[in-house]
């Protein structure tokens, strides 16, 4: 059974660093793909950074130049570092990871970031 599991997320104030983990666990296979995405209060689910195992990597336009991702494939393991943090970053963020063409979400982690 595969499992998703995030950490990293906190508190901070504006202009300050974060960065989150994500492993996914249970499965032989190493994933396609691996995201963070964020949702704030009120708002749809939105992509944040995307990598994938051959290195393809997709960034939101609001995050580029300030968050970077990477990953560790003989982990299964994904990283989010947030850097500048503003505070429109604020958002409960989760991972999604894509093995063998099925979804797998791990549960949010909040970010605030305070002005």
């Amino acid at each position: 059974q595969v499992q998703v599991v995030a950490s990293g997320g906190g508190e901070v104030q504006a202009g300050g660093s974060l960065r989150l983990s994500c492993a996914a666990s249970g499965s032989m296979f190493l994933a396609h793909a691996m995201g963070w995405y964020r949702q704030a209060g009120g708002k749809q689910r939105e992509l944040v950074a995307r990598i994938t195992l051959g290195g393809s990597i997709n960034y939101a336009d609001s995050v580029k130049g300030r968050f970077t991702i990477s990953r560790d494939n003989a982990k299964n393991t994904v990283f989010l570092q947030m850097n500048s943090l503003k505070t429109n970053d604020n958002a409960v963020y989760y991972c999604k990871v894509t093995l063998r063409n099925y979804d797998y979400w791990g549960q949010g982690t909040q970010v605030t970031v305070s002005s």
